[in-house]
């Protein structure tokens, strides 16, 4: 099963969007907008086959999209 799921976040120290695999690692890049940010995180998230967590700017999950593999057990 993947492991560290991506991560997409707002740095308020520099204003910046950034990406990280949860809990593991930074990955490269700084985006200016959390679009930019969004799709980079995604592209990462569909190579790796894990979770893309996007959070909103005060730091709360938005939204969230698997690639690849479902972490919930859910029939249907």
């Amino acid at each position: 099963m993947p492991e560290g799921d991506i991560e997409t976040y707002h740095l308020s120290e520099t204003g910046k969007w950034r990406n990280r695999v949860e809990g593991l690692q930074e990955l490269d890049g700084e985006y200016d907008t959390r679009a930019e940010a969004i799709e980079a995180g995604r592209d990462e998230a569909r190579d790796r086959s894990v979770e893309h967590i996007i959070r909103r700017q005060d730091g709360t999950i938005g939204e969230r999209n698997t690639y690849g593999h479902d972490p919930r057990n859910v029939h249907g």
